[in-house]
């Protein structure tokens, strides 16, 4: 008894996951996850804590603006009531990962685009250059 025929569309799929760039973008979609953890801790505790000092102690995962014109001590009171708000704090937070891992990708990136330049000045000529070189030189010496 013959295996049943697996569908052309599986070959398909195996290619297409199996290119370089797909699996760049996989490992670079893990990496990108992992920091954003470490960015929002950044911004959590050690970024927030110093801005909250410069503010007066305003703590900025607390700053909302509830919308039942109620007052509560805190996001958290205000959740648990079921109250309607804008998270203008927790907005703000997210503006300043925003900015943290832009600033990260910039300077990665501006490394890695400095050292593939070094590596491309470095790189010695293929034979086929080398070959072309010395035709090149060749019938520029005829007369």
């Amino acid at each position: 008894m013959l295996p049943p025929k697996t569908p052309s569309w599986v070959s398909e799929f195996r290619k297409f996951i199996m290119r370089g760039n797909v699996v760049d973008l996989a490992v670079g979609l893990i990496i990108g996850v992992a920091f954003t953890g470490v960015v929002s801790s950044l911004v959590k505790d050690v970024f927030n804590p110093f801005l909250g000092l410069l503010t007066g102690g305003l703590d900025f995962s607390n700053l909302f603006i509830p919308l039942n014109g109620q007052h509560y001590a805190n996001l958290a009171d205000a959740q648990k009531a079921g109250a309607a708000t804008v998270n203008v704090g927790l907005f703000i937070n997210a503006i300043i990962q925003f900015l943290i891992v832009s600033f990260a990708i910039f300077w990665i990136v501006k490394a890695l685009t400095k050292l593939s330049v070094r590596q491309d000045a470095v790189a010695a000529p293929t034979k086929s250059e080398v070959l072309l070189t010395e035709i090149r030189d060749l019938l520029k010496a005829r007369p």
